[in-house]
């Protein structure tokens, strides 16, 4: 974050400006768009504004919600699930017991992507030794492996009875250097 952001952060709190902020004072500070704090807004991450002469007009607690979005965002949360840290709990919930809550399903979330983006490397690499001379020929090989079936990444049959290859055998064909 740029020092001139946290500067401009620092003097609209100490500030009597910050009783009175225009959309595009808040979405400077933030780096937003004015379309996002009306975006955020009309999904209820946000209070309505107070309007003045048709403008909308901010206190200074739109910029700590606004603080807060931002972390959550940057820690990969959706605005799902921000609008469920706001208002998924009951009344009175303290943020901590909020957090640890909806931080523990996002770590969660976290590590399995982080095992299917290995799992995605690890096949990648094998592919990298494929010795087919077309990808027809490919096609063909993994078919022909329908031994794979009985391993949890095996053939799958749709209901249409037609088969999907899944990522684990495609890895088993380059594993054997067809």
């Amino acid at each position: 974050m740029s020092d001139s952001r946290s500067v401009r952060r620092g003097f609209l709190l100490d500030s009597s400006v910050a009783e009175d902020l225009a959309i595009s004072d808040v979405a400077r500070v933030f780096g937003l768009r004015t379309s996002a704090i009306r975006y955020y807004e009309q999904i209820g991450i946000l209070p309505q504004a107070i309007r003045k002469n048709g403008q909308r007009r901010y206190n200074n607690s739109v910029l700590f919600r606004l603080a807060v979005v931002q972390r959550a965002q940057e820690t990969g949360f959706t605005l799902e699930e921000i609008r469920e840290l706001f208002f998924g709990f009951p009344p009175g919930t303290r943020p901590p017991k909020r957090w640890h809550q909806l931080s523990q399903r996002k770590i969660a979330e976290l590590r399995d992507r982080m095992k299917r983006l290995k799992l995605m490397e690890t096949l990648l690499k094998r592919m990298e030794n494929c010795r087919c001379d077309a990808l027809d020929e490919c096609g063909e090989k993994l078919l022909r492996q329908t031994d794979q079936e009985s391993q949890p990444f095996g053939l799958s049959t749709l209901p249409t009875g037609k088969r999907l290859l899944s990522p684990q055998l495609i890895g088993s064909h380059t594993r054997f250097a067809l």
